[in-house]
């Protein structure tokens, strides 16, 4: 699963996803991807699953781009601990994600084989998302 080697801070604050993304809202490297479409938290166990359901449903043809990394700690106390005593330790990754955010891209695929399984994909996220192409290019289905 994806996380970060090294940070610069142990434990991050839980903070929101406010507005729209910034960056990597276009496609840069295949010609289709699974978009953003609201804002919020997707764990590195999630990108996991979506990236083995895609490569799955591909049958390894083609190649398939993952555009976000989980780089924010979620820290979590034990089951039945009483209040205080700080804040817990690091139990797993996130990655903050605002709409228009292009989170996997595909390439090497036939049209209709890709919205599948972006689809797929896209059932193993929290958030809603949408398929895009790029600009000029047909597609059936």
């Amino acid at each position: 699963m994806l996380s970060p080697k090294r940070t610069k801070y142990r434990k991050a604050h839980k903070g929101r996803v406010h507005g729209v993304a910034k960056g990597g809202t276009t496609l840069n490297f295949g010609a289709y991807g699974l978009k953003a479409m609201e804002p919020g938290r997707i764990t590195a166990r999630q990108i996991e699953a979506s990236r083995r359901t895609i490569t799955r449903y591909i049958r390894r043809v083609g190649r398939v781009w993952i555009r976000i990394f989980p780089d924010v700690p979620v820290s979590t106390k034990p089951a039945e601990v009483r209040m205080g005593s700080g804040k817990g330790s690091p139990e797993y990754w996130i990655c903050r994600v605002k709409p228009g955010r292009i989170m996997f891209e595909l390439d090497g695929v036939a049209p209709d084989v890709a919205r599948e399984a972006f689809e797929l994909a896209a059932a193993k996220l929290p958030i809603t998302t949408k398929f895009v192409t790029r600009p000029g290019e047909e597609v059936s289905a």
